[in-house]
This record gives C-alpha cells, structure tokens and sequence, in this order.
C-alpha cells in the first residue's frame, strides 16, 4: 500500500489532483453554492470540452512538435457540423460524420506537409491557421448558424442525474482510448519515441513521416470532436470557435507534466490541467 500511495505520489497526475482538490475545497468553503449540482455540471461541461482541445494539442506536444492550427480546425469543423444542419437541413449523424472526417483531413495535411517538406510545425501550421480560419469565414460571412438539431440541443444540455453532462462522455472515452494507446499500443510508443529521440527512432526502424501524419490526424480529429461538442453546448454554430483555445491547448498538457520537446504527456494529468 505505501509502495502504491509513494507512486502515486511521484505520478504526473497526482500534483495536478491535489491543486483541484485543494482548490475545490477552498472555494466551496467560502462560497458553497459553488458545490452546487448546477455549478458542477457547468464545470463538467467546459472540462469536457477543455479537455479534448488539450488532448489534440498534447498528441503533438509528444512527438515533439506544436499546433497552432487546432482552434482553426476546431472552428471550422464546428461550422461545418452547424452549417450542414442549418443550409441544408442534413442529419446530425451524417453532419458530425463529415465534420469529424475534415477534421482527419486538415490533421493529414498539415502532418504530410510537416514530414514531406521538412519545414518546422511551428510554420506549417501557423499557415493553415491562416487557412482554416479563412474557409471558416468564408461559409459564415462572420455570421452563427442556429438553426441545430433538436437531438444536437438535447445533448448539449442533458445531464446523467442531473449533475453529469452527457458531453463528459466522449471525452472520457477519448481520454481513456489515448491512454491505452499511449501505454498498451505500437503507435502509441512511436509517437512517444519519435518526440523522445527522432533519429534513435529512425535507427529503430521506426517511419518518422507516419508517425508525424497519423499524430496530426489525430489532433485533427480530437479538435473536430471539441468543436461538435461546443456547437451542442452552445446550441448554435458561432464563426469564433476556437478562437481562444491556443494558450488552453498548451497550457493544460504543460501543467500536466508533459515535455515541450517531447517524448513525454500523460493523458489524466492532462485532463486535470484542463
């Protein structure tokens, strides 16, 4: 048990744990309606949400590289999922199935355009910002989409006994599939070792170029689902999704232990930073 609890200890996760219990606590103290159920589940909605825009920037912090394009792939993405739903009256299903597959496709670009050109991350990706951003006012003209699908509505707003939002569950899903990929799964400790060590995971055999597209794709995808999500807790589709979620992305892993240069995240402290 005391081998167990010192683990814990010098775990990643356990620092950032005890801050928001502390935190919690406090608050609470002087103020206990913010125990509230009201109050938790309107922290558990910007969690849900936080945390996937952590999780598709702390993928990329891992191989030791950055993304400033998450916000703008998350927003337009988002304004794909609204717009589908809004101009052309298209299921929400096939709505997030598009928004969600454009997601992986920006993901894919930017990760070939980093391994084929040789250019730094930083440079790709502040270009397609640029990009994204662009597309994105070009289908709104700066202009919401509200027209949302009731079903949309009913999740961005439903609760499992009133206290847990439905938007948790993705997100605990996603957290708990990247820490299984990260700790169980081939990809996962290439990922790990190319931010780690690039040319020993050359000399390992190990495709640095795979490696970089299928973490971008990720990234991407990760920042679609952010962007779905906050469309049904907005219950619209706003043009400035994803506007503020640079320093958050960096932020919440960095605070969870992860490494800049890479090689190093850990998946629940980065949850907790959010």
């Amino acid at each position: 048990m005391n081998g167990s609890f010192a683990n814990a200890v010098r775990s990643d996760w356990f620092g950032p744990l005890l801050v928001t219990i502390v935190a919690v606590a406090i608050v609470g103290g002087f103020n206990p309606s913010f125990l509230s159920p009201l109050n938790i589940q309107v922290l558990l909605l910007a969690i849900a949400v936080n945390g996937l825009i952590a999780f598709s920037q702390m993928l990329i912090i891992a191989i030791g590289q950055m993304n400033l394009s998450v916000g703008a792939i998350g927003g337009l993405c988002a304004i794909v999922f609204a717009g589908m739903m809004d101009a052309w009256h298209v299921p929400a299903s096939l709505a997030a199935l598009t928004a969600l597959s454009l997601g992986v496709i920006c993901g894919v670009i930017n990760g070939f355009l980093i391994a084929r050109t040789g250019i730094s991350a930083f440079v790709i990706t502040l270009a397609s910002l640029s990009v994204y951003k662009g597309i994105n006012l070009g289908i709104t003209h700066a202009q919401p989409f509200y027209d949302i699908s009731d079903g949309v509505k009913s999740i961005g707003q439903g609760a499992i006994f009133g206290i847990i939002p439905w938007l948790m569950l993705p997100t605990m899903a996603v957290g708990l599939a990247l820490w299984f990929m990260l700790n169980r799964q081939p990809i996962g400790r290439f990922i790990l070792a190319v931010g780690g060590n690039q040319h020993a995971a050359e000399l390992s055999g190990i495709s640095i170029a795979n490696t970089v597209v299928i973490a971008h794709a990720l990234s991407g995808f990760l920042a679609a689902l952010a962007g779905l999500l906050l469309v049904a807790r907005l219950q619209m589709g706003q043009p400035t999704i994803g506007d503020d979620w640079l320093i958050l992305s960096f932020a919440a892993p960095v605070i969870g232990g992860a490494v800049l240069a890479g090689g190093h995240v850990s998946v629940p402290a980065t949850l907790l930073g959010g």
